[in-house]
């Protein structure tokens, strides 16, 4: 797994009391929009992208709100929030995790390559205490 810089330039985490990491998007054109509709078919992709952040999952909850879904997630180093329009073929995510263990931005990535989104505007948020 890759290690995340800072922009100090230690290695994730490293003389931090805190590390956190907040990647956050939103995503244009997705290909599907039954995939956008598919309660449990976003459960599973999320559970995956957190399986591959190496985060560990203490619940997951969706629920369908009119055509879309929102599905979180909690995971013992904090959560992944995925929301979706499939009307317009939108979505939004939120990755935060507070372990330097973890890969939020390969979970990411995940939701992304599941979503096939055509566009894709993305934040990071370091939310670390020294």
């Amino acid at each position: 797994m890759a290690q995340i810089q800072s922009p100090r330039g230690d290695a994730a985490g490293e003389g931090l009391r805190v590390y956190g990491l907040h990647i956050y998007g939103n995503f244009y054109d997705c290909s599907s929009e039954d995939l956008l509709r598919d309660q449990r078919a976003l459960e599973d992709l999320v559970l995956r992208a957190a399986r591959e952040g190496n985060m560990t999952v203490l619940d997951i909850k969706s629920w369908k709100i009119g055509d879309g879904v929102s599905v979180v997630a909690i995971i013992l180093e904090s959560h992944i929030a995925l929301h979706t329009w499939p009307e317009y073929r939108f979505a939004t995510v939120d990755v935060y995790s507070c372990g330097s263990h973890t890969n939020p931005e390969r979970a990411f990535e995940v939701i992304a390559e599941g979503l096939k989104p055509a566009r894709i505007s993305r934040g990071l948020a370091e939310r670390h205490l020294e």
